[in-house]
């Protein structure tokens, strides 16, 4: 604003100057350092980071870029695979190394067990009020609050279904059991993870709970996901690994762990393809933002938070990736299909170290 000023004032004309006391050279020098000065604030502001831990399609280039236009800040995108890989990454320094991380409420608890998250001003996020009534009260949402505290915003969610080639399962699939059946060996893609693999095979086999399971029915679990590597062709870690395996070779089902956002993707190729909600229920989970516990900046961070739910970026994530955002009802509300919320799982450890195991090919005699 200074330097317009001095090529814009009205000039003093025909009036003699006094001569500074301090000359020129040292008005050249009080711009230089104010000059200076100003470079370095906007060089500080620009090395401002933000370092985020999600899951891909939630964190798309171009909406990243319009946040940091807006914050004048940078981001650093990381993305996980799976549960497992987003616990290697946050639980081993306690959420020191990123500032916010999507993760789904059935985690989040042992996040908070270990102190590596913290809790959310709901006033910093404004756009939390336009989020669906489902959402409005956290305190009502399984897993998002402790104490009365809340330590998660739910960003978007979906239910985990089978999807099947229609010319290879001409009739819909009605079962999770679909899965094991023999008619299928060598044509099952099924989804790397430790957490919901036993849960599904829980259901298998009709346990009640199928996230609290006890010894027996833990190594009942591990023996029906031997049963399962039979049939299968092999795992995938992401909707577009499992789009190009789908593609290229012969594949009848496909356990959709990212459920909706997959159905999209594989239909956006014009892959002929159903997809069903097993009678047993499907899995289904609420993905959030959360807030690090090595956060350097807390309001970049709630900045970022509510920033996914502007309603432009909370559609471009629908649009793009086929999943229900929280500002308006998705398709987990509405029908009769029998939708079964995550929680929070018994002894994660040992179904992670069995899971290994399976995944390396032991046999049930040696689980």
């Amino acid at each position: 604003m200074s330097g317009k000023w001095l090529l814009t004032g009205t000039p003093v004309s025909n009036q003699r100057r006094r001569p500074s006391r301090f000359g020129r050279g040292s008005s050249l020098m009080g711009c230089c350092l104010l000059l200076l000065n100003l470079l370095c604030v906007n060089a500080a502001r620009a090395e401002e980071t933000l370092r985020v831990l999600t899951w891909p399609g939630y964190a798309d280039p171009d909406i990243v870029q319009r946040f940091e236009k807006e914050t004048h800040t940078h981001v650093t995108v990381t993305y996980i695979s799976s549960d497992d890989d987003l616990w290697n990454k946050i639980g081993p320094n306690r959420g020191q190394d990123y500032d916010v991380f999507a993760v789904n409420t059935a985690e989040l608890q042992r996040y908070i067990d270990i102190h590596a998250v913290l809790p959310i001003d709901l006033s910093k996020v404004p756009n939390h009020r336009n989020q669906t009534p489902r959402f409005q009260n956290l305190k009502n949402v399984t897993g998002m609050t402790r104490h009365g505290k809340v330590f998660a915003m739910p960003y978007t969610y979906s239910e985990m279904g089978l999807i099947y080639n229609k010319k290879l399962v001409p009739t819909p699939p009605t079962s999770i059991n679909a899965l094991w059946d023999p008619k299928y060996r060598g044509k099952v893609l099924a989804y790397d993870a430790s957490n919901h693999n036993f849960s599904i095979a829980a259901q298998a086999l009709g346990f009640k709970d199928l996230f609290s399971l006890n010894h027996d029915e833990m190594m009942a679990a591990a023996r029906k996901l031997v049963d399962l590597r039979r049939n299968l062709f092999t795992f995938y870690t992401d909707p577009d690994q499992a789009l190009d395996i789908y593609r290229h070779y012969n594949i009848a089902l496909v356990y959709a762990n990212f459920g909706t956002q997959q159905v999209d993707k594989m239909r956006s190729k014009g892959l002929d393809i159903g997809y069903v909600i097993p009678k047993e229920g499907a899995l289904a989970w609420l993905d959030c933002w959360v807030i690090s516990a090595g956060a350097k900046d807390m309001n970049l961070a709630l900045k970022w938070i509510n920033y996914s739910l502007d309603p432009q970026v909370s559609e471009t994530l629908t649009e793009r990736q086929g999943l229900a955002n929280t500002l308006k009802p998705g398709a987990a509300d509405k029908g009769d299909a029998k939708i079964i919320w995550l929680q929070s799982i018994a002894h994660p450890e040992e179904r992670i170290r069995l899971w290994q195991e399976i995944r390396a090919g032991a046999q049930p005699d040696a689980l």
